[in-house]
């Protein structure tokens, strides 16, 4: 443990999560907005489904820590999605199950302090040809669809309504860009740079929305260490060149 002890911000869910500091990811540009004023902790596990994640629940987010985390971003939905095997294996999860899942694992972060806020991310859509391509003999083709991954996002962003849970709908707000299938994906699964800039966009309008206090936009959190003098210039804020927060 190193100090001065900052609000810690948890990133938990299955490989878009634990990629996210890969390709320019959304949890590296997190973390670079954030530098001075939160720490990012990535605990992805790629492969993972929400049945996985809800296995090792009390080990990622121990209800007993010393300090609880302000925010807790979780991602599951996309494995769960694909078309179940026929023998009974792989890494399906019913839609029914997915909800309780995610209703479980809501239900614990809220309970980790007063203080700790959640944020779903919704299952985003897919580029079905480049993924067939990248996948070719690894994954079976049309296992994973977008049909399939707007029912699971829908459920998601429902179950959030009911919970009053933040939701950010990724498989929506991705395909609001006109070239969203041709930039946004490495393999037509995982975020390009151009995908994750969508996730952070998402992420700070919620974050700036949102009547929590404190407040977790970068904006309105205290810079470690800032010193009131002229031989210490205010340093020109990432969000400020990247143009995301507004």
């Amino acid at each position: 443990m190193v100090g001065p002890i900052r609000p810690q911000f948890v990133l938990f869910g299955s490989s878009i999560v634990q990629f996210s500091f890969s390709n320019g990811g959304w949890g590296a540009v997190l973390a670079d907005l954030y530098s001075r004023k939160a720490d990012i902790l990535v605990r992805g596990y790629a492969g993972w489904n929400s049945r996985r994640g809800l296995q090792v629940l009390e080990q990622v987010l121990p209800k007993d820590a010393t300090i609880q985390p302000s925010l807790v971003i979780v991602y599951f939905g996309g494995n769960d999605s694909v078309l179940p095997d026929p023998l009974g294996l792989g890494i399906h999860v019913p839609l029914p199950e997915y909800v309780e899942n995610m209703r479980k694992i809501a239900t614990h972060v809220k309970s980790l302090s007063e203080k700790t806020r959640l944020i779903f991310l919704t299952a985003p859509p897919v580029n079905e040809e480049q993924m067939q391509k990248a996948f070719s003999g690894i994954m079976p083709e049309k296992s994973r669809t977008n049909k399939l991954l707007q029912m699971y996002s829908d459920a998601c962003v429902e179950l959030c309504r009911e919970m009053d849970i933040k939701a950010v709908d990724l498989f929506n707000s991705m395909q609001k860009r006109k070239d969203w299938s041709t930039v946004c994906f490495t393999d037509g699964i995982h975020f390009s740079s151009e995908g994750s800039k969508v996730v952070v966009e998402e992420i700070l309008k919620v974050l700036e929305e949102a009547d929590w206090e404190p407040g977790l936009h970068w904006n309105t959190m205290a810079t470690e260490f800032e010193e009131d003098s002229p031989y210490h210039p205010r340093p020109v804020l990432m969000g400020q060149q990247l143009s995301m927060s507004r």
